[in-house]
């Protein structure tokens, strides 16, 4: 029998894979919408008709301070696109470039660098207007906009809060918490402190039933995310939906849930794939900016296991071509996450720990990847140091091919093996009788 041959991204490019002769597999790609010929006069054409809300142009009309908060280096939200619409009616209202603020919700990851600036924004807008990373530690810049359960004060950005204007961006694709990002997400938690991260990504959230991938309504998480964006007084967002390819096939501006249920209502049927039954093996593709570190790698098997029907059956394994040239990341929630499965006692007892004591921003991570290893393998081929791999209780590998061989001393030689080439685009459903495509 011929052996069959899959490609997955890898990095900013891909990677071709062979299927050892023993095993049988498939590929399942997400659903297409035409991607715009012309992204930005798509943006141009969206913002004119925004949907829940004034024109732009009349929120902004005689505003002194505007805040736009946006997408970190590890979104892949087309900001460059999102954006500029934003500012030709920012300044059209009659705000000055100085009364502009754009703050890089970069949550509890690490601080953006001015290259990864220039690439999300271009460097027209960086060298024009003001551009600063949030800092969710930094107490003096932070305000109270809510008081949570048990008396939790969320606070935001000081300088999203007290923006006389508040606007955002962000992509709508599914999410393992919020159901869908977008929405009010890059404020309510990218500019968040670390007590809204802790809260809404802690085990007691996590493990309500409500708290899903593909899932707006009776979403706990969604729910918080919202009435913390309500307080801190976001009026407008634009979001886009992209493609495998990272075309965009859909974009809205307008009232941030207006915009957000509007645009997952698009993007779940484009995303979700049947699948006929959970199989032996998964190689979940990432590809670039999610595979700079194994934080944001990881997510990939977290999101297959944790879809309405666990992908993969107990016992199996799930690949992941990563090459994490950032190791398991660098930000404070990175570094968590290495040390929180780095500790002693393997996965129960992190998920022990973390529903005895909480959890701080990143651990979260810890908690649901120690969850998916109860049940299965996490094998990452290419990865540039396999130690990091180890470190957090998963298998280095130098190629998908080894990954493959490795994962079969478990499953068996004569594994099914189903190929995600994106695996945090594409949610399979398990369902009696549904075909790959």
């Amino acid at each position: 029998m011929q052996q069959q041959r899959f490609t997955v991204p890898f990095g900013r490019g891909e990677i071709d894979f062979v299927l050892p002769a023993t095993m049988r597999g498939a590929s399942i790609t997400a659903g297409s919408i035409p991607p715009f010929p012309d992204p930005m006069a798509a943006a141009e054409r969206a913002l004119g008709e925004p949907l829940g809300a004034p024109s732009l142009h009349d929120l902004a009309r005689g505003k002194q301070r505007v805040c736009i908060a946006v997408t970190d280096a590890t979104r892949a939200c087309p900001d460059h696109v999102l954006v500029p619409p934003m500012l030709h009616a920012l300044t059209d209202a009659g705000v000055p470039d100085d009364a502009i603020t754009i703050l890089v919700a970069v949550g509890a990851h690490r601080a953006s660098t001015l290259a990864e600036k220039v690439e999300k924004l271009g460097a027209d807008i960086v060298y024009r207007y003001r551009v600063v990373d949030h800092d969710g530690t930094d107490d003096a810049n932070l305000v109270v906009v809510l008081t949570g359960p048990g008396d939790i004060p969320f606070r935001v950005n000081r300088l999203a809060v007290e923006a006389d204007l508040l606007l955002s961006t962000g992509v709508v694709e599914p999410h393992q918490y919020a159901g869908y990002s977008g929405g009010g997400k890059t404020v309510a938690i990218g500019c968040g402190d670390e007590a809204t991260i802790s809260y809404t990504h802690g085990p007691a959230m996590l493990d309500l039933p409500g708290t899903r991938l593909a899932q707006l309504a009776a979403n706990p998480f969604q729910d918080a995310v919202r009435a913390v964006a309500r307080a801190a007084g976001l009026a407008f967002v634009a979001n886009a939906v992209l493609d495998d390819a990272g075309r965009m096939v859909a974009v809205a501006y307008g009232a941030p849930e207006a915009v957000q249920d509007h645009l997952a209502s698009l993007a779940g049927p484009m995303f979700t794939v049947g699948v006929p039954r959970p199989v032996d093996i998964a190689v979940a593709g990432v590809g670039y900016p999610k595979d700079v570190n194994l934080y944001q790698a990881s997510r990939a098997a977290s999101y297959l296991q944790f879809a309405p029907k666990p992908v993969v059956r107990q016992g199996g394994a799930i690949v992941i071509p990563a090459a994490c040239p950032e190791g398991a990341g660098e930000g404070a929630g990175e570094q968590r996450f290495l040390a929180a499965m780095s500790g002693a006692g393997g996965p129960s007892a992190v998920i022990a720990r973390a529903r005895r004591d909480g959890i701080r921003p990143g651990e979260q991570r810890a908690y649901v990847m120690s969850l998916v290893l109860e049940d299965i393998d996490v094998i990452v081929s290419g990865i540039a140091d396999p130690e990091i791999a180890r470190a957090v209780g998963f298998i280095p590998a130098d190629t998908i091919e080894d990954a493959l061989l490795v994962a079969a001393r478990r499953t068996g030689e004569s594994a099914e093996v189903l190929v995600v080439p994106h695996a945090l685009q594409t949610l399979p459903i398990v369902q009696d009788g549904a075909k790959p495509t």
